[in-house]
């Protein structure tokens, strides 16, 4: 889902955070849809992607159908573009960000987030780039600086995205052994969310 963009340093760092929620959450709502309620998904029945377990914890009673994409776009900023550090990551890599946050959204931010931080530990060359993070599941200050030491790096970008694909990869097809009913959204997930760098 990550798109191309320009270089970091040909744009300003505000106008850059604010397009860069805007282009993703825009995606991500191209993937997502609008209404589904499918028996077979766990998530029961959601609108714009946003579950209905998600939406009353914001207060929202009325009929999923009708939800507003306005309150789906202050959710996805709140509870997955900020808390993953999308916000900050996306001076340094917009496409990192962008994979970041729609994987949080099909995942969960805990997961995303120690998936970033195991790879990171893989990718540190025995402590000898950065320190090794504790894989607690938040994206703060320590996971950011060796998330942007990785970006630093000649091909970081492609590293890192190809590590957090593979890993979102794993997780459907180890989800559809673990449950089998999921086994029909498996291809579509793969298919949709599971991009290879090139």
């Amino acid at each position: 889902m990550p798109a191309t963009h320009p270089p970091a340093e040909h744009r300003s760092r505000q106008d850059t955070q604010g397009a860069a929620f805007t282009a993703a959450f825009a995606r991500l709502l191209a993937v997502e849809g609008g209404y589904v309620n499918d028996p077979a998904d766990s998530g029961g029945r959601t609108n714009w992607g946003i579950t209905e377990a998600v939406a009353r914890a914001y207060g929202y009673s009325g009929a999923m159908s009708e939800l507003p994409r306005s309150l789906a776009e202050r959710i996805y900023r709140s509870e997955y573009w900020l808390v993953l550090g999308c916000e900050d990551i996306a001076w340094r890599s917009v496409a990192v960000a962008e994979e970041l946050f729609e994987a949080g959204v099909n995942c969960g931010v805990t997961r995303v987030a120690m998936w970033l931080q195991r790879a990171l530990n893989a990718l540190n060359d025995s402590a000898g780039r950065w320190p090794d993070l504790v894989m607690d599941g938040r994206v703060g200050p320590v996971t950011l600086a060796a998330l942007f030491a990785a970006l630093a790096r000649s091909g970081g970008e492609r590293v890192i995205l190809a590590a957090l694909n593979s890993l979102q990869g794993e997780h459907y097809i180890a989800l559809a052994e673990r449950r089998p009913k999921d086994e029909r959204f498996v291809w579509g997930w793969l298919a949709h969310r599971v991009q290879v760098p090139q």
